[in-house]
């Protein structure tokens, strides 16, 4: 097993990729499907990634909504011809920041892939 810094990492890491692939804002956006599809795939993988965090991990840091976390990742791979456009940006620019501020950096070490 993995351990939480490894994906305290990868959280990092698809947040600092959705950041970037909104640059453009709301209408670039709603007008680009790659965009959408980029954007919705790391809140995917991000959302994954939490889940397997360990159980005092997130004790430890309850200012995170875990439990949130893991009903959107069951939407997104669940009902992803459901997902709604406008329901992810707003996870983007309300949630995603929120979500940036509570997660705490990763301890110093090697990174690995």
């Amino acid at each position: 097993m993995k351990d939480d810094r490894l994906y305290l990492i990868h959280i990092h890491e698809c947040i600092q990729r959705i950041e970037q692939y909104v640059e453009g804002g709301r209408e670039a956006f709603m007008r680009s499907s790659m965009v959408q599809d980029a954007v919705i795939r790391n809140l995917q993988v991000m959302a994954e990634s939490t889940q397997r965090i360990s159980d005092t991990f997130k004790q430890q840091h309850s200012k995170v909504d875990w439990r949130a976390l893991a009903g959107f990742r069951n939407v997104l791979v669940h009902d992803y011809l459901g997902v709604d456009k406008d329901r992810v940006w707003q996870i983007v620019e309300r949630d995603l920041p929120e979500l940036k501020r509570n997660l705490p950096e990763p301890p110093a070490g090697p990174r690995h892939r």
